[in-house]
This record gives structure tokens, sequence and C-alpha cells, in this order.
């Protein structure tokens, strides 16, 4: 049980990514507070974890929300071991039809609600900490009609990057996963997915447990001299020309 006595965040846990890692750090001893904007969404998700586990409401993209989100799960566990950011939000529109507000909504939920939860770890966890921002292949190879998307995840490496800099002195390990082609209702609400104008053979795609175990891996010790990584679990998808 890598991660018995330890408590974890896991945000984005109403489904895909996050309900799988949240069912991966639960069955391998964690207690897990649940995030997500989708009250009932979340208490579907907790019904689905075998363990020890605490439902918070939370728009990530507002500060003090996440604060209070922070707060509720160290008043209830008195620790903050692991948190994992997944929330994620993806918008299919051309450049020319974006709006200012438009790329506020993305990054805010992003970028900005990674940084906020980062923030709140370095003010409360203590040394032996890890955080797992989860990116996106996106960030280093992109299509068409997801600009905003692209951007932030491209900028939540680098904030993993700084992040690691200034955690090793905190003895907080920050990394980034960067995730490919995953079965989850973002991939197949895709509307070039949909079209057929991205294709896709099987092959190419994950499983969300398949990335969980990656999350896993870099929140647990056995990854304790890495720091400021970004994994692809992408099923070598990156690697062809």
């Amino acid at each position: 049980m890598r991660f018995a006595g330890q408590v974890a965040i896991v945000t984005g846990a109403a489904g895909g990514i996050g309900l799988a890692t949240a069912q991966r750090f639960a069955a391998e001893g964690a207690t897990v507070a649940l995030v997500d904007h989708d009250s009932d969404a979340l208490a579907a998700t907790a019904a689905q974890i075998q363990g020890d586990t605490m439902q918070v409401v939370c728009d990530v993209g507002d500060e003090g929300q996440v604060a209070a989100a922070v707060e509720q799960v160290l008043r209830r566990f008195g620790r903050l071991d692991v948190v994992v950011n997944n929330a994620g939000l993806m918008m299919f529109r051309p450049i020319e039809a974006l709006s200012g507000a438009d790329w506020n909504q993305v990054l805010r939920v992003d970028l900005l609600g990674a940084f906020y939860f980062i923030k709140q770890g370095f003010l409360h966890m203590p040394p032996g900490s890890a955080i797992v921002n989860v990116a996106s292949v996106h960030a280093l190879k992109t299509e068409p009609n997801v600009a905003p998307y692209a951007a932030a995840k491209a900028a939540l490496l680098s904030l993993t990057r700084s992040a690691a800099i200034e955690g090793i002195p905190k003895g907080i390990r920050v990394n980034a996963i960067l995730p490919g082609a995953v079965d989850t209702p973002m991939l197949w609400n895709n509307p070039q997915v949909k079209s057929g104008t991205e294709h896709l053979d099987a092959a190419e795609v994950g499983k969300p447990a398949e990335v969980a175990a990656a999350i896993a891996f870099l929140a647990s010790s056995e990854a304790s001299f890495i720091q400021g990584a970004s994994l692809l679990v992408d099923g070598g998808r990156l690697c062809q020309l």
C-alpha cells in the first residue's frame, strides 16, 4: 500500500481520469478528497470508490473556493500529502471565433486552477509530498480549433517546472503527465472526433486506469528522485511522424 496513511486531493474527480485516479489512490490505501464542481456526479463517483473519501464541491477557477476546499480537507483529515490537478475544460472553436471571455473560461480552469492548488499545497503540505499536474499531448503537438486548451496545457508544463524548482527546498515534488487519447467523455464529445476529422485507431486510445497508474507512480515514493518531469502517457502516439 504505497499511500497508506496519506491524504490525496484529486480534482475533476467526478469522471474519466479523475475517477480512475481516485479509485487507484483509494485502492493503495489513501484517504481521497474528491473535488469537482458537479455535486451530483461527485456523489455518484464516491459510490464507486472503496475506501475513505470526502466530497468537496469546488470551482477550481475560484481561488477562494480552492482555499476553502483545502481547509475542509485539513480540518477533517489533519494533513495533505498528494494533489492531482486533473480538472480540465476544452473548447472547440477557430481562433477568429474566440473571444477574450472564451480564453479566460479555459485558462481559469486548466491553468489557474492548478496554480491555486499548487499554492495551497506549498502552504500546507509537509516535506515528502507530491503534486501531479495533468497536462496533455496538446501541449506539444495540437490540432485546429483548440487554441486555448493547447496554450493552457503548454503553460501548465511551464508552471510545473517553476513549481518544481520552488518545491525543492520545501521537499515537495511537482511533476506532470501528458495523456494522449483516453477513453473519456472529453474525447468522444470532441466534435472533430465525432465528425471523423480526427481519426483514431483503437490502439491509440488508452484507458483512464492506465493514466491513473502513471499519476500514482509520480506521486509515490518510488518517484522520489523525479522532479519537474513531463511524462508522456499516450501509447506512443507522438512518436509517429
